[in-house]
């Protein structure tokens, strides 16, 4: 869920609309470096802290600092460190999913609001605990589901609502990325000399590195990583359960997959399916690592299908309505065209300083919170 859990009273603190917003990335050898050239372009947000355990990545983020003409931040390898900043208002966390429960917690703790890539969690447990700590805490914390924040995503979703594709029964979301191997290790490899391991593992069991490429491909390992669906499949199974309508849990849930097509030193699945029942509709998610052709014009996005029609999303901003289907084939008749749009108060892959710093020194509803029932059924906080 893209999630602000703190309550209204939250949003109104002790920023002003006119003051400027200190913000510190957390992770940035991957998508934290999109956090910060957004960050760095809007005039009323400080970059003020960078944080990597990889002192070797630094160097991108300073270079850009410099780039913007914007003072260079502060570095640090620990987070603890970062967090004892008082004038840091909030942070943008883009580390491994090992890491985003506790960064978004130990944040939140320390009196900073949060901005968490996806997933939110590793597991669903942390989940239930960041929620918790939001609530305690007051703090906004959102999550990179940024398609709802897009305008022509929205736009979509309200032409589903509309029924003019009749009763939407299936939605699917697919992850046709072709994923090749990661190679298979003979013995354990070094972390980079750039690297310090301990403050990288976190709260990850020691283990050995059993990987050639130190970064991204902890993707593929249940101790950091999810695998493709938990880094895309959030995408695309929020914006199917969007589209259906659905914000309870399913029924029932059903999911099947395995690693094919070569032995290598990854864990997590390439071929997958998940099935969610929820009694008047279905959401099915595909993982098909492996070379796939495409389905109605889409490879990583969703399709929705109704009872006169279908909708086609093949990426995170827009959408195509077809009021046809033939067997076997494309959609031949357009219905409805969902244009690509500006994008509300956001951009893929992510705006961090509006989607973030927006609503803290606003009031401003947020496209997609926690849900109230959801909450009621966490238990009382426990926080880490």
């Amino acid at each position: 869920l893209a999630a602000v859990a703190a309550p209204a009273g939250a949003w109104r603190r002790r920023v002003s609309p006119n003051e400027t917003i200190n913000v510190a990335v957390i992770g940035f050898n991957g998508q934290g470096s999109g956090h910060i050239n957004n960050l760095l372009s809007k005039p009323d947000v400080n970059l003020v802290a960078l944080c990597d355990p990889d002192t070797a990545v630094w160097e991108k983020g300073l270079r850009a600092a410099e780039k913007a003409g914007k003072p260079a931040p502060k570095t640090f390898t620990d987070i603890r460190k970062l967090l004892e900043m008082k004038d840091l208002d909030a942070v943008s966390i883009a580390t491994p999913n090992h890491w985003h429960a506790l960064g978004a917690i130990w944040a939140m703790q320390a009196g900073k609001h949060v901005y968490v890539e996806k997933p939110i969690s590793h597991e669903v447990a942390e989940g239930r605990r960041v929620v918790e700590a939001a609530r305690y805490y007051k703090k906004i914390c959102q999550c990179g589901t940024q398609s709802r924040s897009n305008t022509g995503m929205r736009e979509a979703m309200e032409f589903l609502a509309s029924g003019k594709l009749g009763k939407i029964t299936l939605a699917r979301g697919l992850c046709y990325k072709p994923r090749g191997t990661i190679g298979l290790t003979t013995s354990a490899q070094q972390p980079p000399s750039t690297v310090d391991y301990d403050l990288w593992l976190g709260p990850a069991p020691r283990k050995e590195v059993r990987r050639q490429r130190f970064h991204y491909d902890w993707h593929w390992f249940w101790d950091y990583g999810n695998g493709d669906i938990g880094n895309q499949g959030i995408h695309e199974m929020d914006k199917a359960r969007w589209g259906l309508g659905k914000n309870t849990m399913p029924r029932s849930v059903l999911s099947l997959g395995g690693r094919f097509g070569y032995v290598d030193d990854g864990e997590t699945a390439n071929t997958q399916l998940a099935f969610f029942d929820y009694g008047d509709c279905q959401l099915i998610f595909e993982v098909r690592g492996l070379a796939t052709p495409d389905l109605h014009g889409a490879k990583v996005g969703n399709i929705f299908y109704g009872t006169e029609g279908l909708l086609v999303s093949a990426n995170y901003s827009s959408a195509t309505a077809f009021n046809t289907m033939s067997a076997g084939r494309r959609p031949e008749t357009a219905s409805q065209h969902v244009p690509k749009s500006t994008p509300l108060r956001m951009a893929p892959p992510t705006v961090l300083s509006t989607a973030l710093c927006l609503p803290i020194s606003s009031a401003e509803k947020r496209g997609s919170p926690f849900s109230e029932k959801r909450i009621a059924q966490c238990v009382p906080p426990v926080l880490l």
